[in-house]
């Protein structure tokens, strides 16, 4: 088997059409087709099958096309560095969300800088939805993301993921508006994530101007509380989201670790209870390259301490 043959596989996979696996490799629909009919032959079962007008993946093509990542990432790997042991050098490509830029990338730039001078980060602030297709595209080499037990993100099988660390986060409200706290009303016996999403079904509220995650925990929420939720503001500053809390015009999600002003209360969230998961993700295989390994390494430790 070709192994050269693979990407158009993999691409077909991906995209579902000739056409545009053609034009992302920059070569003709009949080229596509004719690779992915050879490799049929040397495999010696159907790829493709008819699907009305189009074509679809078989399931042995499915199957090679997973195979087909697996080899492809590792080929990568040793073409990028034949030496794996080799001291580190190199730019590393870092883009992710600010939170965990500065928890876990900033203290990596002054150790490596004191330990690994050769090894060198660019650093670009985006959202998850962002930072990965940038992975995808080859723009970046690592991904710091987020995502919420309550929204999961699905993850590409071409990316690999590795946790970082875990928050609750709960809801922001204006400090006068707490749910009340007197000694008959203890934690044990406070309403759960619904009850306390119900108390302000009236509020306007505030969503994330970059990532829907956000307004998907808050829908769920509302949805099972009962009502529809009205989202009027939008933030992708969490210092805007206070200033927006304390002007009194919304509430919305904050960490419940995070240091906040006077005037506003975060009430936790419970039953089901909302965190923030956050990770560090890379391209399949691209993981063992020496300088990406080192950032990674730093991140990890970063993160825990």
């Amino acid at each position: 088997m070709d192994t050269r043959r693979l990407p158009y596989l993999v691409e077909f996979a991906r995209h579902g059409s000739m056409r545009v696996v053609a034009e992302t490799l920059g070569t003709s629909t009949s080229v596509v087709s004719q690779q992915i009919a050879a490799l049929a032959r040397e495999t010696g079962t159907p790829l493709v099958e008819p699907d009305g007008r189009r074509s679809r993946l078989t399931a042995a093509g499915h199957r090679l096309a997973e195979h087909a990542r697996t080899i492809l990432a590792a080929v990568e790997t040793a073409e990028r560095d034949l030496d794996p042991h080799a001291e580190p050098r190199g730019q590393v490509r870092v883009a992710g969300f600010a939170t965990a830029i500065r928890r876990t990338l900033m203290p990596t730039v002054a150790a490596l800088a004191a330990t690994h001078p050769q090894v060198t980060l660019t650093i670009r602030e985006y959202e998850p939805a962002e930072a990965h297709a940038m992975l995808m595209a080859d723009r970046i080499d690592l991904a710091l993301t987020y995502d919420y037990d309550l929204a999961p993100a699905p993850l590409d099988p071409d990316l690999t993921a590795w946790p970082l660390w875990s928050t609750p986060w709960g809801l922001a409200v204006p400090e006068a508006a707490a749910p009340d706290r007197t000694p008959d009303r203890t934690p044990d016996r406070s309403p759960g994530a619904a009850g306390v999403v119900a108390a302000f079904r009236d509020r306007a509220w505030i969503g994330n101007s970059r990532n829907t995650a956000d307004e998907q925990v808050l829908r769920t929420l509302a949805s099972m509380a009962g009502f529809p939720l009205r989202i009027t503001h939008e933030a992708d500053s969490l210092d805007l989201v206070e200033d927006l809390i304390l002007a009194g015009l919304g509430v919305g999600l904050l960490p419940q670790d995070r240091p906040r002003r006077p005037g506003i209360t975060v009430v936790p969230l419970a039953d089901p209870g909302v965190h923030l998961r956050a990770s560090a993700v890379t391209r399949r295989g691209h993981a063992a390259w020496p300088p990406l390994a080192l950032v990674l390494d730093q991140v990890a430790t970063a993160a825990t301490g």
